[in-house]
């Protein structure tokens, strides 16, 4: 059995979600699926010009997995861009950095990257905390979309 997969830290929310070549109509377009720690990888690698050691220590992950990350990333937009093809941002296996809240009692904390994400909220113990300003379509593993709350468990 592999080792379980560690979260990704994200810090910031694609500003959009969906890309397609202009001039082509969305029926004919072929769609490629970029997670959202693969946007993140391109981001930190390319737009910020990280080195891939300290890019993977902001995603939490190991150099190694970091290349794969952002070497398959690349390979997506090459082949989007190339064959135009459009390009979905959605899923992967992701924790937000930055504000959290529970939905149960409204409290409210910051969540630090590196600092593990609490499986019960820390005012009332209740597992529905999630971050805020997140489509919660989006988060960990596919999560809300999928049936599936942010642990891992049934709804």
């Amino acid at each position: 059995m592999p080792r379980p997969r560690r979260w990704r830290w994200v810090m910031a929310q694609p500003s959009s979600t969906y890309f397609k070549p202009r001039g082509v109509p969305l029926a004919v377009l072929e769609e490629i699926v970029l997670t959202v720690d693969e946007h993140e990888a391109i981001r930190l690698a390319d737009l910020e010009g990280l080195q891939q050691e300290e890019a993977a220590d902001r995603m939490n992950v190991s150099r190694a997995t970091f290349g794969r990350i952002v070497a398959l990333a690349r390979r997506k937009v090459a082949d989007a861009l190339i064959n135009a093809k459009a390009i979905k941002i959605e899923g992967g296996d992701f924790l937000m950095a930055g504000p959290h809240i529970c939905d149960d009692c409204g409290y409210r904390w910051e969540l630090s990257p590196g600092v593990p994400m609490p499986q019960v909220c820390p005012s009332c113990e209740s597992i529905r905390i999630h971050p805020i300003g997140w489509d919660r379509g989006y988060v960990l593993r596919g999560g809300w979309r999928r049936g599936r709350c942010h642990r891992g468990g049934r709804r």
